[in-house]
């Protein structure tokens, strides 16, 4: 009885970091769609789309290191 909830918490947390990496997605595509449409790019805005990269390929990473599979 005791291995049914943890299956349930890994299935819980594997949607939280699924919804999660996709937010990320979205706002490095955001950060990276204002940085080609400017016409001088800014340090700080290119640091804070390397930071949602860096978010972004962390995520990713966990993602496969728990052998979460997205459909």
């Amino acid at each position: 009885m005791l291995f049914r909830k943890k299956g349930k918490i890994k299935k819980e947390f594997d949607d939280q970091l699924i919804s999660l990496m996709a937010a990320t997605r979205d706002e490095w595509q955001q950060q990276k769609n204002m940085s080609e449409l400017s016409i001088e790019v800014s340090s700080q805005s290119a640091a804070a789309e390397r930071l949602c990269e860096a978010k972004y390929f962390y995520l990713f990473k966990e993602a496969r290191q728990r052998k979460i599979v997205i459909k």
